[in-house]
């Protein structure tokens, strides 16, 4: 635990993700705020999805269900039952790691293709439960009324104060992603992920571990869920179990890195600017996940260890501090 504590690369991280967060609340800025917002909630949806991905080794197509079981259990508690928004991202949290801890005791007894597979069915099958399931609001989904606002101040400050939690929740997952990655139980994720059954061999409970890693892969994306749809008002299921953030999500594991910790913060800020270029853009913004898919084949012929991969074997100096 010193090590990890007394780590360069853990602090400048801290720091770096801390500055980012700071500079819109400095410059008053509401544009560069909404920004900012994105790039660090797909931040922190890569970095949680690279402890199943780039650790345990299982491509899943589904994590965007946590994103959108969290915002919707969230969403609620605070329009139906009036609870506050702190309690409601606990709650968002803990259902979607709860859901994931169950559901992981079945699925990921599948491997490879199977696996990615069954969590797109998954993802399908959510999408057309919360269409149908009345609670929740169908169709239509949830809307929050704007009364709730006043109890933060109003609008303004209410997304100001998403923001601010957001940040808080994606220094959260640097910190839980390094300290898992330096762990005995990350180890042991990437022993699986090498070779699956060596590890049960090795004595690894790999079920155990696998089931785990999933869990914990699911709590952040819960809690985002919640405060992003806070900050738009109203969930709707095509928003929230769109299939193809999972698979934005997993290209900019790649393109960082998988199975580090910066490669998901460098490659889920890159692909963000990418990705607005192309939107705003009107000969390319229905293009962006095309292209998205062959920035991906692209990275798995290329360059399959990401940015940060190809940084580190060039620049052994900078080893230490690009984990």
């Amino acid at each position: 635990m010193r090590r990890i504590i007394l780590s360069p690369f853990l602090w400048i991280g801290i720091i770096i993700l801390a500055a980012i967060a700071t500079w819109p609340m400095a410059t008053n800025n509401p544009t560069l705020r909404e920004e900012l917002f994105l790039i660090l909630m797909f931040i922190t949806m890569a970095l949680s999805l690279n402890i199943i991905l780039g650790y345990t080794g299982y491509v899943n197509f589904g994590h965007i269900v946590f994103f959108g079981l969290g915002g919707y259990l969230g969403i609620y508690v605070m329009s139906t039952l009036h609870w506050g928004l702190f309690p409601a991202m606990i709650v968002g949290g803990i259902g979607a790691s709860v859901f994931a801890f169950l559901l992981g005791a079945a699925i990921l007894r599948l491997r490879g293709a199977y696996f990615a597979l069954a969590t797109i069915g998954i993802n399908e099958t959510m999408l057309a439960l919360a269409g149908n399931f009345q609670p929740f609001g169908g169709a239509t989904g949830l809307t929050l009324n704007f009364r709730i606002y006043k109890l933060y101040g109003g609008a303004g400050k209410a997304l100001w104060l998403a923001f601010a939690l957001l940040a808080a929740v994606t220094i959260i997952a640097f910190i839980a992603s390094f300290i898992i990655e330096k762990s005995k139980f990350g180890l042991g994720l990437m022993v699986i992920r090498e070779d699956e059954d060596a590890a049960m061999v090795m004595g690894i409970p790999t079920p155990l571990f696998k089931n785990l890693a999933y869990t914990a892969s699911a709590f952040l994306p819960g809690i985002i869920g919640v405060l992003y749809f806070f900050k738009n008002g109203n969930i709707e299921p095509g928003e929230a179990f769109n299939l193809e953030m999972s698979i934005e999500v997993l290209v900019m594991i790649m393109l960082g890195g998988f199975g580090t910790v910066s490669g998901p913060i460098i490659g889920a800020a890159l692909y963000e600017e990418i990705r607005s270029s192309l939107i705003v853009n009107p000969l390319l913004q229905s293009m962006h996940l095309v292209i998205a898919g062959l920035l991906l084949l692209a990275i798995i012929l290329f360059v399959p260890i990401g940015v940060v991969g190809w940084i580190r074997q060039r620049v052994p100096a900078v080893r230490r501090y690009l984990e």
